[in-house]
């Protein structure tokens, strides 16, 4: 294979990746846990947008629950981030014949 072609395809491939990610960072997903009391919103670069707390499960007697469902909730949600990151990174290195290239969110 040519040299200057492949380089070309590298960096083509370069841009590709930077523009999904930067895409990526605006695009979130959503993660309930213990029936939807408590709601974690991630960014597809791997950021925590926000967390929602239903008021009804705010019981200062039982802090541990609520901090399991949070953590619970967080956990969901960035995984979920990682799936759509991965499937879209593997959008971009699939036309080069990279199998399953699956790049950490940093985390």
């Amino acid at each position: 294979m040519n040299v200057m072609k492949m380089l070309k395809q590298a960096q083509a491939m370069q841009e590709k990746m930077q523009q999904v990610q930067a895409e990526l960072g605006q695009r979130e997903v959503e993660f309930s846990a213990g029936g939807g009391v408590v709601t974690a919103t991630a960014k597809g670069d791997g950021s925590i947008a926000k967390i929602r707390i239903d008021p009804k499960v705010v019981d200062p007697s039982d802090v541990g629950m609520l901090e399991d469902l949070v953590l619970a909730a967080v956990e969901g949600a960035l995984g979920k981030a990682r799936d759509m990151m991965g499937e879209e990174m593997g959008k971009v290195t699939k036309p080069l014949g990279i199998p399953g290239m699956n790049l950490p969110l940093g985390l």
